[in-house]
């Protein structure tokens, strides 16, 4: 398992802020833990880019509104 470092775990706390800030309350605790884990699996494969790491942030987020409307 790779270990992430702090520079990459501070840009996953700021993708998630960012997707989640525009959310009621900033998000409910399953849509947070959701986003967090594929921002974890994402970063783990190597994309450690705050633009990579947002990317997948609003692709998680997305997954959960297509799931939800369905």
């Amino acid at each position: 398992m790779i270990k992430l470092d702090q520079r990459t775990a501070a840009k996953m706390g700021v993708a998630l802020e960012e997707v989640c800030g525009g959310l009621p309350y900033g998000g409910d605790h399953e849509t947070r833990k959701h986003i967090a884990s594929q921002l974890v699996k994402a970063a783990r494969r190597g994309n450690d880019t705050l633009e990579g790491l947002k990317s997948v942030a609003e692709r998680a987020l997305q997954e959960l509104s297509s799931c939800k409307s369905a």
